[in-house]
């Protein structure tokens, strides 16, 4: 009996959005030390790590699986991989020693710039070795189609151990499933549209036996609706990191300890992602006056993904996020003021639902067919409504191993879509926040100018955090 699971239209949308020069996969650089991986001579047991991948795969199954298309339909799902190669996806390469951070951050550019295949399973690791400091790194790399902030944290603590001990388990033999032929596929889908009403009329009287008031839950739902469609209208301002991007990027990073962003935001106001959106509103304040942009009546847009992901749902593979779309006060000079607009701001929008908005509206797209998703999505990035992307995920908050040797740093990469030059993304782990930057390399060649102005705006909120 075939076997294939079918791709959410949420799943699909990171399928349709990549173009030649914009790649939708999400990806880290992961900085270890050496430990016991270390080899005589220096080296890393790659054959020990490739070990260590090869028995938790069975847990992973998206790692094995590829992707088919609906015939006529075009609606794309997941089956078994018959000819899955783990060599072809975990790799093995080195700076030339004493590799630098910078040298890394540049191979992490050049690696995240190229598209995965589509037709082997949608991720790749490259182990580096030769980093200064008795380091190593992974550079990992998986479509969106396949997972989002969480669940890719989810995978990563499913590789390593929450201590130096750990225990290798033998996995169980894979047997892929066979893979339905395009009759079956078809009949499948078929069938599934003709049922979406039905499901429909049963999901709305499951809602309405659960609503406590029907009327003001239709009427939220709504209005929530009405939020996130509103938020889409209109392009935001021109600025010089929005524009048609190239094929080639730089990635950049810092770190910020969570102690002080905790006490900024106990002195100050606001939530932890408050003082990051402020963090980055002083940033680009600084950086676009250096470059001589008139701030006033600038309608600069930061859209902040809002994980939908519920309790029972962790470890589950596939996107369950929503969006918050909204302006920075980037005209605003006092840091103060700023953390101030941007509080009061995400509590309007808590308020408004507007994520719950968009996740209805991500419902409603399971009735669209491919081939309108597609259209929608080849004219979404000609008129951008946002100018930057800030996603925070939670990592682990204690140290992690990889067969011993613990996880230092951990620096995520968000992608990038046409006429978006810039995307910051950020994951804490172990008391720190660690920022990584992912820029289009000719729409901003002084990035680091960007991070330096990162720094110095956290430098200022934390200055007026310990004064007051």
């Amino acid at each position: 009996m075939s076997n294939y699971d079918r791709l959410s239209a949420l799943d699909n949308s990171f399928l349709l959005f990549e173009k030649p020069n914009a790649y939708t996969h999400v990806a880290s650089t992961q900085i270890f030390e050496k430990g016991p991986l270390e080899l005589e001579g220096g080296g890393i047991d790659f054959d020990a790590i490739r070990k260590s991948h090869e028995a938790v795969l069975h847990l992973i199954p998206r790692y094995r699986q590829v992707l088919r298309w609906t015939p006529v339909i075009g609606q794309p799902v997941w089956v078994d991989d018959p000819h899955f190669d783990l060599d072809f996806h975990l790799r093995h390469t080195s700076l030339p020693h004493p590799g630098s951070e910078r040298q890394l951050k540049r191979l992490s550019a050049r690696i995240m710039q190229q598209h995965l295949d589509r037709d082997r399973p949608l991720w790749e690791t490259w182990v580096v070795e030769g980093l200064e400091g008795n380091r190593f790194a992974f550079i990992s790399k998986v479509h969106h189609c396949m997972i989002d902030g969480v669940s890719g944290v989810d995978i990563m603590q499913l590789l390593m151990s929450p201590t130096p001990e750990y225990e290798l388990e033998t996995p169980p033999a894979f047997v892929p499933r066979p893979i339905p032929d395009g009759a079956e596929l078809l009949r499948d889908e078929v069938w599934r549209r003709a049922s979406l009403p039905l499901q429909a009329a049963r999901d709305f009287r499951q809602f309405a036996r659960d609503a406590e008031d029907l009327q003001r839950e239709l009427r939220g739902r709504l209005g929530a609706v009405a939020s996130a469609l509103g938020a889409t209208l209109g392009a935001a301002s021109e600025t010089p990191i929005n524009g048609p991007i190239g094929p080639h990027r730089r990635f950049d990073w810092m770190r910020t300890s969570i102690a002080e962003i905790k006490q900024v935001r106990k002195n100050l106001g606001g939530s932890l992602n408050d003082v990051v959106l402020t963090v980055v509103t002083g940033a680009f304040r600084r950086f676009f006056k250096n470059r001589g942009i008139v701030l006033e009546d600038l309608d600069f847009r930061v859209m902040t993904p809002v994980s939908v992901r519920t309790e029972d749902e962790h470890g589950a593979l596939g996107n369950r996020v929503s969006n918050w779309i909204f302006a920075l006060p980037l005209a605003e000079d006092d840091p103060r003021r700023q953390l101030a607009t941007i509080s009061k701001t995400t509590g309007e929008l808590k308020e408004s639902k507007q994520a719950v908005g968009a996740e209805v509206l991500l419902q409603a797209a399971e009735w669209t067919p491919p081939t309108l998703l597609s259209l929608g999505a080849r004219n979404a990035t000609r008129r951008t409504p946002f100018n930057t992307i800030v996603t925070n995920v939670p990592g682990p908050q204690n140290p992690v191993y990889m067969l011993g040797a613990q996880l230092l740093e951990v620096y995520p990469h968000v992608p990038l879509v046409d006429n978006l030059g810039l995307g910051i993304a950020l994951m804490s782990y172990d008391g720190q926040m660690h920022w990584g930057v992912n820029a289009d390399r000719d729409l901003v060649p002084d990035l680091h100018d960007f991070i330096e102005a990162l720094e110095v705006s956290f430098d200022e909120l934390r200055g007026l955090a310990s004064s007051s």
